[in-house]
Formats: structure tokens, C-alpha cells, sequence
């Protein structure tokens, strides 16, 4: 009796055991699906991924980002000079942050793009990213080159409105689009509170 006993306990721990691999296993496909469905949802518009298109966008934001980085690098010791509230970041953590926020802006602007493929109407939001972003360029060139503060807080303050306005225009084609530009904003909001202080320390 007690070796029939022993033996039905090893068989239900045997299959116990393999129906934990079995959940195991299943519950990994879930997360690759998951995985898969996330980015799905991120690349695709329409069940279409266009791969040109997605590099054109980010390249535009993040080219034009790298182009201005080039074009302001001999201002940089003078900024490092300047007066600046406590808060102002570490200098490494501006490319940082504005490298993840122009491919953010590049593939949400190429969800846009697809959505005007489509045949959707964007009610010129794909406009309005364009104008944002030669504005976003404008004010570095302002601040850093120039140096002129003052310029640069009212413009980064124009800059802010547009993004928002941006920003709604994309929620109502495309929600994961309008999504995207969200840590733009609070970013952008961040540093226009940032030119303000630079501004009144070292202008006014």
C-alpha cells in the first residue's frame, strides 16, 4: 500500500511539474506576443508598416537635431558660463533627452504621414509639426548663437502653444501619435521655465 501511495505521489508531482512548463511556456508566448502586438501598434497604421517612411521622419527630427547640435557647439562655453537657476540639468543630460524626443516626434509624425497616405484627413496637423519644428531649430540658434534670452524666452513660449496645438491636431488622427509628443511638451514647458531664469539672471 505504501509503495502504491509513494508511487501516486511521485505521478501527481510528475504531472503537476509538467503542467507548470507547459504555463510557463505558455505564458512566454504570451509576452512575445504582447511584445509583438506593442509594436504593432506603435509601426503600424492600417496594418502598414512602411519602413522608408518611418527613417524619413525620425531622420528629419533627429538630423535636424544633430545639424543644430553642430551648428551651436563653439557656444557652448558660454552657456557653461552663464547664470542658471539650481535646477538646470547636468550639460550631458540635454542630448540625452532630445535625442529620445526627436525619434518620439519622427515616429509620431510618420503616423501621421501614414494616416495622410491613407487618405485621411489630418486638418493640417502634419503642417503644423513642420512649423514646430523649424521653430524648435530657430530657437537654438537664437539662444545659443545670438544670445539673445529675452528672443528666445518669448519664442520658446510661441514654441510651447504650437506644440500643444500640434499635439491636439495629432490626438484627433491618430491617439498613440498625440501620445508620443507628450514628453515633448513637458520637456519643452521645462526648459522655457529654464530660458526664463537664464534670462532674468543674466539680462535683466
Amino acid at each position: 500500500m505504501r509503495k502504491k501511495e509513494s508511487k501516486d505521489i511521485k505521478n501527481k508531482k510528475n504531472i503537476s511539474n509538467k503542467i507548470d512548463k507547459q504555463q510557463k511556456k505558455v505564458a512566454k508566448k504570451m509576452k512575445k506576443k504582447e511584445k509583438g502586438n506593442i509594436l504593432g501598434r506603435i509601426f503600424k497604421i492600417n496594418n502598414k508598416f512602411n519602413l522608408v517612411a518611418l527613417i524619413k521622419n525620425i531622420l528629419l527630427a533627429l538630423g535636424g537635431g544633430l545639424l543644430i547640435g553642430f551648428l551651436t557647439r563653439n557656444s557652448m562655453i558660454v552657456y557653461n558660463n552663464l547664470k542658471k537657476p539650481i535646477f538646470t540639468p547636468p550639460a550631458i543630460i540635454f542630448p540625452i533627452v532630445w535625442t529620445i524626443l526627436y525619434i518620439l516626434m519622427g515616429i509620431a509624425a510618420y503616423r501621421i504621414y501614414m494616416n495622410n497616405k491613407s487618405g485621411r484627413d489630418d486638418k493640417g496637423a502634419y503642417f503644423y509639426y513642420l512649423i514646430q519644428l523649424s521653430i524648435n531649430f530657430l530657437w537654438s540658434i537664437i539662444f545659443f548663437n545670438f544670445r539673445l534670452y529675452g528672443i528666445s524666452f518669448i519664442l520658446i513660449i510661441v514654441l510651447v502653444i504650437l506644440i500643444i496645438l500640434t499635439t491636439i491636431k495629432f490626438f484627433k488622427v491618430d491617439k498613440i501619435a498625440g501620445a508620443l509628443m507628450i514628453p515633448y511638451i513637458l520637456w519643452v514647458s521645462f526648459a522655457s521655465m529654464l530660458t526664463f531664469f537664464i534670462w532674468m539672471f543674466n539680462e535683466m
